[in-house]
């Protein structure tokens, strides 16, 4: 299966994948990320961001990743919904999604005031509302555990593509 999005490049996402990336954002840090998202997901993930600001980039990223897998999520006969919890050395993260008419992003991490990898923190919380929004999904996010910001995010991110391939799976007996 694949499916594409709008953004200023392009996106593929293959849900019955392999766990592959090749993302090239313009934000080295989401690269990274969107690749740990994609190995736990089992997700193949190829998406090209055409370069401008940190922001719109995150921005485009985050629409264009929940666009791909929106249609995957509405498929007769996949779960919908899905929960993922990981570590990252110290830092434990635990996501719960599910398909929404309300879609919308609840978390209790803020790095409003801070900066990893290049990255103002409330530009991964953008890139997560503007995920929830293409894809219409409701999703939490909580840190139960972590102090170095960049293993919170790295935590964020695998809980996150676990709970997404979770939502993408066929619910047993119902392929």
């Amino acid at each position: 299966m694949e499916a594409s999005g709008q953004t200023r490049g392009g996106v593929r996402v293959e849900v019955a994948g392999t766990g592959r990336a090749n993302v090239s954002s313009g934000v080295p840090v989401l690269d990274h990320l969107l690749g740990l998202l994609a190995h736990r997901a089992s997700f193949d993930l190829a998406l090209e961001v055409a370069p401008g600001s940190a922001d719109a980039e995150l921005a485009a990223a985050g629409r264009a990743v929940g666009a791909a897998l929106a249609t995957h999520l509405r498929v007769a006969g996949v779960r919908g919904f899905g929960t993922g919890t990981a570590p990252a050395d110290e830092a434990l993260a635990v996501v719960a999604l599910e398909v929404s008419q309300r879609p919308q992003l609840v978390s209790n991490v803020d790095f409003s005031r801070e900066r990893v990898g290049g990255l103002e923190g409330d530009m991964v919380s953008q890139f997560l509302r503007e995920l929830a929004d293409a894809a219409s999904l409701t999703v939490h996010v909580r840190l139960v555990e972590g102090q170095d910001r960049q293993h919170v995010l790295e935590a964020m991110f695998k809980a996150l593509g676990t709970a997404l391939g979770e939502a993408c799976r066929p619910v047993p007996g119902k392929e």
